[in-house]
């Protein structure tokens, strides 16, 4: 172990020594050194945090994580796991003297189970699991662990040389990460600590996850879809099993959408959740904060009043409120609900520039979150009598060394008049020179850019753009009809508001309109082709991850559930497809050079969407390059392709909109 002692001043006197000429402008090169935070969980006396970080082993060209362990008075900070072999998903014991994880060290098959004693010793691996092990909890009596398992490959047994030909009889048969889906499943498991022994909980054509132990430890309870075909739906119910192989399984809740993140109070007379805010299938909806008796009587809604998101419900440790994150028009804040008076109360200490990813109690009214703004990656901090206290500092070394973009919010009117909201990266906001301009459209399209760090704007405007996140309609943290409206409907609303983002910084004098450029990933890669289709202003895009002809995407991306409830079958909704294909279909309006991308193993957005658009701007002569990265899905997960992308993005930016 490695023990750091940390002083409260930390940050500031690693700031103070490096003079601002001592520092460079982030660069493509620095995303190698950010830390990535995660997981942070509370000790059962309250007195230290456990969580994760990963870092970058050049060498081997990957992310690798370890367990780190942080005192709450922040005095002391250690870490616990070191070597190439990462380890995650750390649980304390309910006695608090282990420290369970996850770590694929010294097996053939995949991550196990280890167990580290906090009073000394080297960490122990308890299981020898052949299917691929996922989340877990501790009985409350420290005897058993629930497991979820998921079915071996080739069951159990060694790959063949010749693999065997993929039997596909499924609906819903394509994911990304998981390839072509057959008929593996996810069970329940319990594996007891002393006796090694293995129990099937949960058996079936389901998937259960999220298992959680009431406080008696007699019962457990999950989620799963239970309909009579779960492909066909993202129904999920609530349901809890008897603590015991093949335990007798009641489901508690019937809504016919998802119902997800069960939580049992202290006393395990009622259960936190959180409920789609739509029956049926909703690609635009929003979670709703619910509570019910702990055999699923008295149900209610706590949350739906507000109209935004709630997330991650967690109940304070005396039971008398439920803590939970709201996203709010480029915040993420925690709010509470207090159960005797029926109030939902925002923390004022977490709102404003920042965003929050996790909040756990640590003790009665306080609480530990992970916190980021516009200049910091995620961090840990305590939520102490409603004020914020740091309490880890893994970004400051390389943080200390680079001069960030500065970060402002701005408020845009559409040519229909609706309000939009966005953030603005400038490397000096207070320059009143007009600035070679990129509008970076974010994903999803339900989520939103916050005041958040983002690594992607925050390396454009330090290669000299200003550079515009913005929430155009279909995006979450403005209320579920600004969500939705887009639905059928692609490529309209969002256009609209993203090129009146771009009239009001133009009229602004921020943006130069000889200069202006565009670009996003998945549903931003989708939106940016319509931008450029639509108008031929920005004089260079990049679109990654994207799609244009998407006719041509039913049946090989894994959308179906979306094709089918939202657009209608093709044979049957042929015009909604070509309205929303407009880019490809247009594509002899585009006159904006654009580099596309796409990861080879992409099973979300795959590469045909990419190459198709590539080909028809190839086609007729216009500038544009297809980068592909092999083995990589959505999301490109290896560092130097990571650090490549953006490379290539101001590149690509500056060869155009710096002439």
């Amino acid at each position: 172990m490695k023990i750091h002692f940390t002083l409260l001043f930390t940050a500031s006197l690693a700031t103070s020594v490096f003079a601002q000429n001592d520092k460079n402008p982030f660069q493509p090169t620095d995303f190698y050194k950010i830390p990535s935070i995660s997981d942070p969980e509370v000790s059962p006396d309250g007195k230290w945090v456990a969580y994760g970080v990963s870092t970058v082993d050049t060498a081997k060209d990957k992310r690798v994580s370890h367990l780190w362990m942080q005192s709450w008075d922040g005095k002391t900070s250690i870490q616990l796991t070191h070597g190439e072999q990462a380890a995650s998903t750390a649980r304390w014991s309910p006695d608090g003297k282990y420290l369970s994880f996850l770590s694929g060290r010294e097996s053939k098959n995949g991550s196990q189970l280890w167990l580290l004693d906090r009073r000394g010793g080297e960490a122990q691996k308890l299981t020898d699991i052949k299917g691929d092990l996922g989340d877990y909890e501790w009985s409350p009596d420290g005897s058993k662990i629930v497991m979820v398992i998921g079915d071996p490959e080739n069951k159990g047994k060694e790959a063949p040389k010749t693999p065997k030909p993929i039997v596909v009889d499924r609906y819903h048969f394509k994911q990304d990460y998981q390839g072509y889906l057959e008929h593996d499943h996810n069970h329940l498991y319990i594996f007891n600590i002393g006796s090694k022994k293995l129990d099937t909980v949960t058996t079936g054509n389901f998937d259960e996850r999220s298992p959680s132990w009431s406080p008696d430890g007699k019962s457990i309870v999950f989620v799963s879809n239970h309909d009579a075909d779960p492909d066909r739906s993202e129904n999920t119910d609530i349901f809890v099993v008897e603590a015991k192989a093949k335990g007798a399984v009641k489901q508690l809740t019937t809504w016919k959408g998802h119902d997800v993140n069960p939580q049992w109070s202290p006393d395990g007379k009622q259960i936190a959740y959180l409920r789609q805010d739509s029956e049926g299938y909703n690609m635009y909806d929003e979670n709703i904060l619910c509570l019910m008796n702990a055999d699923g009587s008295n149900n209610k809604m706590l949350t739906k009043e507000i109209d935004r998101p709630a997330d991650s419900p967690a109940w304070s440790k005396d039971g008398k409120s439920i803590a939970f994150l709201v996203d709010d028009d480029r915040e993420r804040y925690a709010a509470t609900y207090t159960l005797a008076t029926k109030k939902i109360d925002i923390v004022k200490a977490t709102r404003g520039k920042v965003n929050l990813n996790d909040i756990a109690a640590q003790s009665a009214g306080n609480w530990v979150i992970s916190l980021s703004d516009p200049y910091t990656p995620f961090e840990v901090y305590a939520l102490e009598s409603g004020k914020l206290r740091r309490l880890t500092f893994h970004q400051q070394e390389w943080l200390s060394k680079v001069t960030l973009a500065q970060v402002t919010g701005f408020t845009s009117t559409s040519s229909d008049g609706t309000k939009v909201s966005g953030v603005l990266y400038r490397p000096d906001s207070t320059s009143k020179k007009k600035m070679p301009f990129i509008l970076f459209v974010h994903g999803g399209p339900v989520g939103q850019d916050d005041y958040s760090w983002d690594g992607t704007c925050q390396v454009l405007a330090s290669a000299g753009y200003a550079v515009a996140a913005v929430n155009y309609r279909g995006s979450s943290g403005r209320g579920i009809e600004y969500t939705k409206v887009i639905a059928a409907d692609w490529g309209n609303k969002e256009v609209i508001d993203l090129h009146g983002a771009v009239d009001y910084l133009v009229k602004e004098g921020i943006a130069d309109p000889d200069r202006l450029g565009v670009g996003g990933w998945s549903y931003g890669g989708i939106t940016t082709d319509f931008l450029i289709a639509s108008d031929t202003r920005f004089k260079a895009a990049a679109s990654g991850a994207g799609s244009a002809l998407q006719i041509a995407n039913y049946g090989i991306d894994q959308y179906i559930l979306q094709y089918d409830n939202e657009l209608g079958q093709p044979w049957k909704n042929i015009d909604v497809y070509n309205k929303i294909s407009y880019p490809f279909l247009h594509a002899d309006r585009i006159k904006t050079p654009v580099l596309f991308m796409s990861g080879l193993k992409d099973f979300n957005v795959p590469t045909a969407g990419s190459e198709q658009m590539y080909q028809a701007l190839k086609s007729q002569g216009v500038d544009t390059e297809l980068i592909l990265y092999p083995n990589q899905n959505h999301g490109i997960s290896i560092p130097s392709y990571q650090v490549d992308r953006v490379d290539r993005y101001i590149k690509w930016y500056d060869k155009y909109l710096k002439k």
